[in-house]
């Protein structure tokens, strides 16, 4: 498994379809935006990547999922070598991870559970209720933490109480776009990956706020 990198910013490069997404108060025609892949990286191939970011250092941060096996991990980007893992109980499904401070927040599948992490030990140090109808993604501005549930909302969340402060609906041409799952904060908008797009190409990265929209294929 490699890790991709585009000029764009650093995201989970996934096979993406031809979509086009309106949201609330965006009227103009969307930007199309181009990905270029600048650099391959080695993975573990036995890693069910399920939140995935990049901090200094040349270090990724990794939450990985599948009951038995899921895990939060330091990795360094040019080995992909597991330098610290907190491996997590069998009965929780690792999902979205983003770091705030020095602080990692992850959520689980299923369940209403999220965890805080020390970024440099790894070690746990909270473990909370979200209010989220169930935890797929998660991102951060640096001041709220973004969060999605597999639905069409998308959740801002305050990571000092972790109480949900705002919630918006994505629509597209007048219908909720579903399915919602990884998220990005990236130059000032969130991307979020949109779970099994139709027809049968399963990834998509689209904007959820801004000035304009994106159409992204590869």
């Amino acid at each position: 498994m490699l890790i991709f990198f585009f000029l764009c910013g650093f995201v989970l490069l996934c096979i993406s379809s031809n979509m086009w997404i309106r949201f609330p108060g965006v009227d103009q025609s969307p930007s199309i935006y181009t990905i270029q892949v600048v650099n391959e990286f080695p993975h573990d191939p036995r890693a069910f990547t399920q939140g995935l970011l990049y901090a200094e250092n040349d270090t990724l941060f990794e939450s990985t999922g599948l009951y038995g096996r899921s895990s939060v991990r330091r990795v360094a980007l040019e080995t992909g070598k597991v330098e610290a893992i907190n491996q997590m109980e069998g009965s929780y499904f690792g999902e979205g991870l983003t770091l705030l401070g020095e602080k990692l927040f992850q959520v689980t599948w299923l369940q209403k559970t999220g965890f805080i992490y020390d970024q440099n030990n790894l070690n746990k140090l909270e473990e909370f209720t979200h209010q989220m109808k169930d935890g797929w993604g998660l991102a951060t501005d640096g001041k709220v933490l973004f969060g999605s549930d597999g639905s069409s909302m998308l959740y801002q969340i305050d990571p000092q109480t972790l109480k949900v402060i705002r919630k918006d609906i994505v629509r597209y041409k007048g219908r909720e776009v579903r399915n919602l799952n990884e998220l990005e904060f990236i130059k000032g908008e969130v991307w979020a990956n949109v779970w099994q797009v139709w027809p049968c190409i399963p990834y998509a990265y689209l904007q959820a706020f801004g000035s304009s929209l994106v159409y992204v294929t590869a």
